[in-house]
């Protein structure tokens, strides 16, 4: 049986979807750029990509496209879902947090603070080049 090689060697299938070989980039990443209308060598240099795998991985989006984009619409659908489930889960936790009264090295670091600001108006005051 004679193995057959893939089309398109640097796009390959992994849990993460569809994915650039050797690295952790999908082509969902690639896709937020494409969608955002940056050129391939924008791309490239913002992901890191040798001229061959933007040329492979661009290729295969464009080859692909309908497939591409629709595993791309179901990625970005349960990144809304995950966000909205940690928004609503931590909603309640940040507003007792708010509540909170600050701890006291907060207190502290916040007197030295106001202490250090109130020490350079004074200086800035007294500088007649300010004047």
């Amino acid at each position: 049986m004679e193995a057959t090689i893939p089309m398109y060697p640097t796009v390959i299938r992994t849990e993460r979807g569809l994915t650039i070989a050797g690295t952790r980039i999908t082509l969902y990443d690639v896709m937020d750029y494409v969608i955002a209308g940056w050129p391939p060598r924008l791309i490239r240099d913002r992901l890191d990509l040798s001229d061959q795998q933007i040329t492979d991985v661009c290729t295969y989006i464009q080859s692909h496209r309908a497939e591409v984009e629709a595993e791309y619409r179901q990625v970005l659908q349960i990144a809304e879902e995950n966000r909205r489930y940690w928004d609503e889960r931590n909603r309640e936790r940040f507003a007792r947090l708010t509540m909170l009264p600050p701890e006291s090295s907060q207190q502290e670091a916040r007197a030295r603070l106001m202490a250090w600001k109130n020490r350079l108006r004074a200086t800035s005051d007294d500088d007649p080049r300010r004047s």
